[in-house]
């Protein structure tokens, strides 16, 4: 199970990082669905390409979603890896002790 230690403090950080903008929690809603191209996104978040992609890169980054070619289009959809690991994530953070023992300092 993942821990916020070590390599795994960092890409939880990139990760709560790319989850922090409405607009990219509105383009993982839109991945929800299925895999979209970059225009149906354009499209259904009336925004424009260059800012798009911008929010595209930093999820892609996190590894939240990834990318496939066709043509002269890109289609994104949802990594669904990285999304059960950041469950995991979660899930180790419910795991909290009961009772804590005072440090011999305090």
């Amino acid at each position: 199970m993942p821990t916020l230690s070590g390599k795994n403090r960092a890409k939880t950080a990139e990760l709560c990082h790319a989850l922090a903008d409405e607009t990219r929690l509105d383009i993982l809603d839109r991945l929800k669905e299925g895999e979209r191209c970059v225009c149906e996104l354009t499209e259904a978040l009336q925004t424009g390409q260059s800012r798009l992609s911008f929010h595209l890169k930093v999820l892609k980054g996190a590894g939240l979603i990834h990318d496939r070619p066709e043509g002269r289009w890109i289609y994104y959809a949802i990594n669904a890896d990285a999304v059960e690991e950041l469950g995991d994530l979660v899930a180790s953070l419910k795991t909290v002790r009961k009772t804590v023992r005072p440090s011999p300092r305090c």
